[in-house]
Parts: structure tokens; C-alpha cells; sequence
């Protein structure tokens, strides 16, 4: 499907700029994702291989820079590319009441979040969550605290449930697997709608990606091992965009 990318679209008041990848699906609104990066300030480029595959699946796929290393940790770059999507997705083809949101390891991580916590965007929840490498023992930047002591917290009632779909890499040196499968575990103990897919891929391979030391980031592979993990991975966040329940046990 082809696919029209439209970059350095400003939203928020600081000035932070998002790509949109927009597939050719005629005049009907397409699904969206809002598609979080990691911890590296202003890296939504690292995604872009991610998000173009992801589009190509035919949904509309916003990538916005945040800042993590923000005196508020990137707050209110998260909720502002939020603010952004529900108020202008249907200028680029989407339709923003079927909103997921998806993020790669810091990024997952916090939107994991987002799906245990209605409060964390005021109310505002996606129709389903996809975390990509996420690691769920420390706290997220949105609502400072780690997803694992919210589950083990006995006392605390379940929110309302949305899908939450798990990707992960089986040789993630970073963020070990181990991580998303003691997620898995927790939420199915609470019945929660829930997936975890595991990949032949490491922390950056997932998204299509290799680290490069000497850039200190990823930047695109062409390994056919990567690219394959990396299409599987947009396949899963397309698929939850349009069925937000596929496959959730």
C-alpha cells in the first residue's frame, strides 16, 4: 500500500515536531497509532522504518519527538502528542475514536501506563496499548510508577481493562524478555486482555533497527533477519489498531 509521509508537523507549545505516515486508503478514516520512541531525546527518525511498515498496513501512524531528558521527564511532550492526535487525525486521514497507542522500550513502557491507569491522560484512553521491549520494574515517566508494583499491589483496583499487546525481542540484551513475560503473567492473573509475542530479535532489532556505537543510537538495518522481525512487529501494532481484541487470552 502506498504511503505518504508528512514531516516535522509541529504540535505543543515547545515546538516539539511528529511525522505522520498516511497509507492510501481512499476517502474512509483509517485507524490510528500513536507510536511513542525510547529514551533518547528527539528520536522519533529511529521509528521511522517501524512507522512506514506499520502504515503501510493501512493506518494512519503518528511519531512524535519527546524529550526524556526534560525537567519533567517528557510529561508534557507525551500528553501533548495526545492532545495532537485526537484534535487533528482527521486531517491526515484517520479517525481519532480508534486511537491505539503503541511505544518502543521507554516509550512502551509508558504506555503500558496509560492502559493501567485512567488517570494518566485525564480520562483519555486508547482502544488498545502495544509495548514494544518495555521493561516494567520502574517507573514510567508519566505517572511515576513502575507497572509491576501497580499490579502486585493488591489493594489497588483494576481499571477498566484494554487490550494490552506485548512485543518482544527473545535476544534483548537490554531489556530482557523476562521482563514482558512477568507483565503477561501479572495481567493474566487479573484476566486482563493480553498478548506477548516473542521475536528472534534484540532490543533494536525489533523495530527494524541495529545500535550504532559510534552515533550512540539506532539507525535502519538491512539484515533480512531484522526486517523480518521488524514487519512482524508492525503487522502486530496494525492489527491491534483494527482489532483492538485479536487474540487477547
Amino acid at each position: 500500500m502506498n504511503v505518504s509521509v508528512i514531516s516535522g508537523v509541529p504540535f505543543g507549545a515547545g515546538g516539539q515536531r511528529l511525522d505522520a505516515y498516511c497509507p492510501d486508503t481512499g476517502s474512509q478514516a483509517s485507524p490510528i497509532v500513536l507510536l511513542w520512541h525510547g529514551k533518547g531525546p528527539d528520536e522519533r527518525d529511529v521509528l521511522a522504518p517501524l512507522a512506514l511498515a506499520t502504515a503501510a498496513e493501512g493506518v494512519v501512524c503518528f511519531v512524535p519527538d519527546w524529550r526524556p531528558d526534560a525537567e519533567d521527564a517528557g510529561r508534557t511532550h507525551l500528553r501533548e502528542s495526545v492532545t495532537f492526535i485526537r484534535e487533528h487525525a482527521a486531517d491526515f486521514g484517520g479517525d481519532a475514536a480508534s486511537a491505539t497507542l503503541a511505544g518502543w522500550s521507554l516509550g512502551g513502557k509508558t504506555a503500558v501506563a496509560v492502559a493501567l491507569d485512567p488517570a494518566a491522560l485525564d480520562g483519555w484512553r486508547p482502544r488498545a496499548v502495544v509495548a514494544v521491549a518495555g521493561g516494567y520494574t520502574t517507573p514510567d515517566p508519566l505517572t511515576g510508577r513502575a507497572a509491576m508494583d501497580r499490579l502486585a499491589n493488591s489493594d489497588e483496583p483494576a481499571s477498566s481493562p484494554i487490550p494490552i499487546h506485548q512485543v518482544h525481542g527473545t535476544a534483548d540484551t537490554m531489556v530482557d524478555v523476562a521482563q514482558a513475560r512477568a507483565l503477561h503473567a501479572a495481567l493474566r492473573r487479573r484476566n486482563w486482555p493480553t498478548t506477548l509475542t516473542e521475536l528472534d530479535a534484540d532490543h533494536a532489532g525489533v523495530v527494524m533497527t541495529v545500535y550504532d556505537p559510534e552515533l550512540c543510537r539506532c539507525v535502519p538495518s538491512d539484515s533480512d533477519r531484522v526486517l523480518s522481525a521488524g514487519h512482524q512487529t508492525a503487522q502486530l501494532i496494525a492489527q491491534a489498531a483494527t482489532d483492538p481484541s485479536t487474540s487477547s487470552v
